[in-house]
């Protein structure tokens, strides 16, 4: 399993969705498995969660940098 290929899917798909974006953010755990229909061991899961969490702040980050630009232009 290629976790940074994982990390992107998941918050990909926890971003585009609402509903999923609130239940990660009470139960991390259970939105990983769910996604990837798979049972992983904790260590992994709490390093996926720790990405996710990473990835979906820069994502953020880089969208509001993207609407500051914008306004200057």
């Amino acid at each position: 399993m290629d976790m940074k290929e994982q990390i992107s899917r998941i918050a990909e798909e926890i971003s585009g969705n609402p509903d999923i974006k609130e239940q990660f953010e009470k139960e991390p755990v259970k939105v990983i498995e769910k996604i990837t229909g798979l049972d992983l061991p904790d260590d992994m899961v709490m390093k996926i969660i720790e990405g996710v969490k990473a990835k979906l702040t820069v994502d953020s980050v880089a969208r509001v940098a993207d609407t500051i630009k914008g306004i200057f232009k």
